[in-house]
């Protein structure tokens, strides 16, 4: 039995799961609602305000989405309940953010800014504060539209090994190479 896959789902209260016949599950919260189709093999159950899902056999296949659809459910649930929340930092001289709507207009030491569409889904905030690194906080429901997001901006300009320059995240650990002249 795959150890996340059999571990139950608790649902707060205000959280409601539906599932459709062709296995579209639904889950309504008071953050907001998420849909996502399961594999037609897989049962999805609700009983007493706890989620489960249940294999039809032992097969490698079954094994492998069991744990996929189980996490991918408790995000869900998550998501409608809590919230996720993401922060990108922006390290090196003349590095600025700003917003305007869902609109983020980022200066990252190119010849011209960059102008980034955030999705409808997601909130975004900018931080720049007098002696710190300008801030992209990243608010949604969805996990993993937040997650794809995020990466999307950092691979804009990638941290760099030498001086550590880039967007990162704001609990990422940059590890820092020697340059050549350290090896004299």
């Amino acid at each position: 039995m795959s150890r996340i896959g059999k571990s139950p789902i608790k649902l707060a209260s205000g959280v409601t799961v539906t599932v459709s016949p062709s296995n579209e599950v639904t889950v309504k919260g008071p953050k907001g609602e998420l849909k996502r189709s399961i594999d037609r093999e897989m049962k999805i159950e609700v009983k007493d305000g706890v989620l489960t899902v249940i294999r039809p056999t032992e097969q490698i296949r079954h094994k492998a989405l069991h744990g996929l659809y189980r996490a991918l459910l408790a995000n869900m649930v998550e998501g409608v309940t809590e919230g996720f929340k993401k922060q990108l930092e922006l390290v090196g001289v003349g590095y600025k953010a700003a917003n305007n709507g869902q609109l983020l207009d980022l200066a990252l030491g190119y010849s011209h800014n960059i102008i980034f569409e955030i999705p409808k889904e997601l909130k975004v905030a900018t931080l720049t504060e007098k002696g710190q690194n300008p801030k992209i906080m990243l608010e949604g429901i969805d996990n993993q539209l937040l997650g794809q997001v995020a990466a999307k901006i950092r691979s804009l300009r990638k941290p760099e090994p030498y001086k550590g320059k880039g967007v990162r995240y704001s609990d990422e650990v940059v590890r820092k190479k020697a340059g050549k002249s350290a090896g004299k």
